[in-house]
């Protein structure tokens, strides 16, 4: 089980996103991550642990963007996991044209 969470906007979505992963904690309480996109830079932070124990306020100054994607991830095998380095879903992302590449 896993909670995803992504924002388009015109402004930073680092707040957002975080907001949004405490409201799917409950989705995964094994590990989290928030990667957010500016000005085609990625920025990224993850690790094992609740919401509030991965994202301090120095990671959030750094993640931003006004595009991004979070995900937490709630172990299946009833032990705790390395900090999610890919999803258990594939991740489409495009930039600035209709030809998709994959993540």
């Amino acid at each position: 089980m896993c909670g995803i969470a992504g924002i388009v906007a015109k402004r930073n979505v680092n707040q957002d996103l975080y907001d949004a992963l405490t409201v799917l904690q409950h989705r995964g309480q094994d590990a989290a991550g928030i990667v957010t996109c500016q000005d085609g830079r990625l920025n990224q932070r993850k690790g094992n642990g609740l919401v509030r124990d991965v994202f301090h306020t120095r990671h959030m100054q750094r993640l931003l963007g006004n595009m991004g994607i979070a995900h937490v991830r709630y172990p299946t095998a009833g032990r705790s996991s390395r900090p999610p380095s890919t999803c258990s879903v594939p991740l489409m992302t495009s930039r600035r044209s209709l030809r998709p590449s994959f993540a």
